[in-house]
């Protein structure tokens, strides 16, 4: 109740009863009367895309008699692994049994809100004013869990060996779980391909999690299916189709017609002496190297496909705007704009570069990339691969990086031959298609779109 009436709070505006939702986002005007987010006002967390209530699982625990004290707090200790962990104090005269607590844990709440990790202390450390210190709680152990069984057959050997990996711990017992070594749905993912590259098998999320010790895993192995074929460069045909992804983008842009909407910006403000004929060398570099920032889209019959141009068709792909002594206002209006232009995908390539010369030393390097070739994990690799070809420019000589193993075309023509087509009832597509007619029959009539 309490957390109900504090979340679900009158609104003024309307009839007797009525409810509005609090979000606990902190947010402000400004003076284009838009909001702006500043973060949060609660101890609400986002996770894999899972929002949490801390204040939740501390309830549950807390409600346990051998729980004197408890705080959950999300840890990062790896750069991008974002991990629950749980603090608890016993309470006096009892052992905290941790093995229990997590039970308890999984039957009140979904597996996304159970902690990664318990670590029990003898009290919990607070600063000076009284409240949780949250920086001098320590870093769980997850290697003290690991404390099963040897593995004894090949099998188990190379599961527990790819268990290890994936956790990043030394060793990983035959008995041991997945989820309570600290394995979490994305690093889930990532070890059911291991298994599937490890021992040539198709092994489901759902195998995984209703099996996540190396014993249990290996006793379903054999009856999964044959990994899908690897994705390999391999002949390409005349006319290279678009990934299925890449057709809905295309629809999309056809549907709606020039806008910004699938614009992905990076703005990089870069101080000190810059290099221009480096930069353009880099640009170039990177675009060689990637054929998907190369790629163009045009249609024949209102059917698109994939044009990969060629170095010498690319010409110059960093443009110059001096902007000599530019406020800051003046300068994020002006990148604003610019970072709003609609891209052509007919002709135009998905990747554009700006330079923003404000001073000699002052510089703001503008990419924008289209949703069509790239997504948000697709920006780091892209500024290290800048970075790297211009660190080489500088020395006088290309990036001595090695060619990729296989483009995004490759990748598509793989997808194709692994879906395989609408009209054969045995393709996966058409099993997966038959599969969500089903699911959803029964929904209301499908939006006719012109």
């Amino acid at each position: 109740p309490a957390l109900t009436a504090e979340r679900f709070t009158a609104n003024p505006h309307g009839a007797p009863g009525e409810r509005m939702y609090r979000t606990g986002d902190l947010v402000r005007w400004n003076e284009d009367g838009q909001l702006e987010y500043l973060g949060r006002t609660d101890d609400q967390v986002k996770i894999r895309g899972f929002r949490i209530e801390l204040g939740e699982i501390e309830a549950v625990l807390g409600g346990r008699d051998e729980v004197a004290q408890v705080a959950v707090i999300v840890r990062e200790d790896r750069p991008g692994d974002k991990r629950l962990a749980a603090y608890l104090v016993a309470a006096d005269g009892t052992d905290v049994d941790v093995d229990g607590l997590r039970a308890h844990v999984r039957t009140a709440l979904p597996d996304y809100m159970v902690p990664s990790a318990f670590v029990v202390l003898d009290e919990l450390p607070l600063s000076t004013n009284g409240k949780l210190d949250r920086r001098a709680l320590p870093a769980p152990d997850y290697t003290t869990a690991a404390v099963g069984r040897e593995p004894v057959t090949e099998q188990e050997r190379i599961l527990a060996s790819l268990f290890a990996d994936v956790l990043d711990l030394e060793r990983v017992g035959v008995d041991d779980n997945f989820f309570e070594l600290g394995g979490h749905s994305l690093l889930a993912t990532r070890l059911v391909s291991r298994i599937r590259s490890g021992l040539g098998v198709e092994l489901s999320i759902r195998a995984l999690f209703e099996n996540p010790t190396v014993a249990g895993v290996a006793g379903v192995v054999g009856g999964a299916g044959v990994a899908r074929p690897a994705l390999v460069a391999g002949e390409r045909p005349v006319t290279v189709p678009l990934s299925f992804a890449q057709r809905r983008l295309w629809f999309l842009g056809e549907l709606e017609g020039p806008n910004a909407t699938y614009n992905i910006p990076m703005a990089i403000r870069l101080a000190g002496h810059l290099d221009h004929a480096a930069l353009q060398h880099a640009l170039r570099d990177v675009v060689e190297r990637h054929e998907v920032l190369r790629t163009v889209f045009p249609s024949v019959d209102g059917r698109p496909h994939q044009h990969i141009l060629d170095g010498e068709a690319l010409g110059d792909l960093l443009t110059t705007v001096t902007l000599p002594g530019a406020d800051n206002d003046t300068l994020a209006d002006t990148i604003r704009t610019a970072a709003l232009k609609p891209f052509d995908l007919s002709s135009e390539l998905p990747l554009r570069a700006i330079l923003f010369e404000v001073a000699a030393d002052e510089h703001v390097l503008l990419l924008v990339v289209h949703h069509i070739a790239a997504d948000g994990w697709s920006m780091a690799p892209l500024g290290q691969d800048l970075s790297t070809a211009y660190a080489a420019r500088l020395q006088g000589h290309q990036p001595g990086w090695e060619a990729l193993p296989v483009q995004y075309a490759d990748y598509t023509l793989w997808q194709q031959d692994l879906l395989g087509d609408e009209e054969d009832a045995e393709s996966v597509v058409s099993q997966q298609l038959a599969y969500w007619r089903a699911a959803l029959e029964g929904i209301p009539e499908e939006l006719q779109l012109p």
